[in-house]
């Protein structure tokens, strides 16, 4: 099993989205490094943070996991449709999205603020300077333990 952290704007789609859907694909990533994780790497049953990014606070809503690995997003393929690429077919698309499933909301957000002094994550994509953009990202279990940690050391996790 692998660690991810994925970001969304709540706005958009939050962990109250998730938990009302309980499934839901995870569509619309257009950064290649994002896409090749999402593609290459994750697995059914890997473990994932939701954070809310563009958000006030931006952090850590919840926990998800993948409930089906990388395949083609088919919004690449339709024109009318905000995420098309018209290079991308269907026989050699461009963009990959997963499938993931409501674990755990957190009562309140764990914000990035909190975060960033914990040195367990000094070496993390979430905290690396020009990362910052990146909606996908591994983390090791060292990143995802200390983040778990905290939301238990703060009571954000719900029964």
């Amino acid at each position: 099993m692998a660690y991810w952290l994925m970001k969304s704007n709540p706005t958009f789609f939050g962990i109250d989205d998730l938990q009302r859907l309980g499934t839901e694909h995870w569509d619309g990533v257009r950064n290649y490094r994002a896409r090749n994780f999402m593609r290459d790497d994750m697995q059914v049953g890997d473990k994932v943070f939701f954070y809310h990014s563009s958000a006030k606070p931006s952090g850590v809503a919840g926990i998800m996991t993948i409930s089906k690995a990388g395949y083609p997003d088919p919004s690449q393929f339709h024109p009318e449709h905000r995420h098309y690429d018209p290079i991308a077919t269907e026989d050699q698309p461009r963009w990959y999205m997963v499938d993931v499933t409501f674990e755990q909301a957190f009562t309140d957000v764990l914000p990035l603020s909190a975060l960033k002094p914990l040195p367990a994550l000094e070496d993390s994509l979430l905290l690396k300077k020009g990362c910052e953009q990146l909606t996908v990202m591994p983390l090791t279990p060292k990143h995802w333990y200390a983040i778990l940690d905290m939301a238990e050391t703060s009571m954000l996790l719900s029964d």
